[in-house]
């Protein structure tokens, strides 16, 4: 059972049942570890080769022409294999697109629940153009997925040097958190005061991602060039009617106010 787990997960079968073997035996000769795994001395200095380039299993000398193996502990597994996940989580955006372009139709995903959002949120990590558009809800982000989660996102943000124009509605702020800042990767602005959604939503490459409120608790993904456009072209429309957070109108809402006071 443990095997054929492993072999699921990606190891070939020799190399399951050779990491099995030196998990049981401990610190212990290649030749054992290559019998109880049921293959040639041979072959199991190959498989030693590739079990340590992945960091499942180191060896060291132990005398002349003798060798000691030593597996690394289950959490190292466990570590690989989601090192392997989140490497292909970065590449499904690149993959979707390949499949969208194949088909000629948007692709429509629909998630349920705290999980699914928090699906949805770091998707937008792996955005290959490293620019982010978002209209957001905070005070609905904070209850769903929640604030704590939400900061490590943020962060990740960061660190992948994804940057993020956003524009938020005054009346569901709250303002002492994710500020226009330089540092954050955040340029922030403030929508008209009629302006105001319990949905958050993400604009990058040809993706539009939609996360409700708890109440509805859910988030959707839609995959299409064309409405990533559209939605586009409606944010930027937004973006030039909202506020700096520096509290200074841009140049398009002073004319309008002159306009209107005349």
């Amino acid at each position: 059972m443990l095997e054929r787990t492993l072999v699921d997960l990606g190891l070939n079968e020799t190399e399951a049942r050779f990491y099995l073997a030196a998990l049981e035996l401990g610190a212990a000769p290649i030749r054992e570890v290559a019998t109880k795994a049921g293959i040639s001395r041979t072959n199991a200095y190959d498989v030693l080769s590739r079990l340590e380039a992945q960091g499942l299993v180191t060896s060291e000398e132990a005398g002349v022409r003798n060798m000691r193996v030593i597996a690394a502990s289950p959490e190292r597994l466990a570590e690989v294999f989601d090192s392997r996940r989140r490497r292909l989580e970065s590449i499904l955006p690149d993959l979707r697109s390949l499949h969208v372009g194949g088909t000629g139709k948007p692709r429509v995903r629909y998630h349920e629940g705290r999980a699914g959002i928090q699906s949805v949120l770091e998707e937008t990590l792996a955005c290959r153009s490293k620019a982010l558009l978002g209209i957001l809800s905070m005070r609905d982000l904070y209850e769903v997925p929640g604030r704590a989660w939400m900061d490590e996102l943020v962060r990740r943000r960061i660190a992948a040097g994804v940057f993020l124009r956003v524009v938020r509605s005054r009346s569901s702020d709250i303002h002492a958190h994710w500020k226009d800042s330089a540092e954050d990767l955040r340029a922030l602005r403030f929508a008209p005061e009629a302006f105001e959604t319990s949905m958050t939503t993400y604009i990058y490459d040809d993706t539009v991602a939609l996360i409700s409120s708890r109440r509805e608790n859910f988030a959707m993904t839609i995959e299409s060039a064309e409405f990533a456009a559209l939605q586009r072209h409606l944010f930027e429309a937004l973006w030039n009617a909202s506020t700096p957070s520096n509290g200074r109108a841009g140049k398009r809402q002073r004319t309008a106010t002159v306009s209107k006071v005349g």
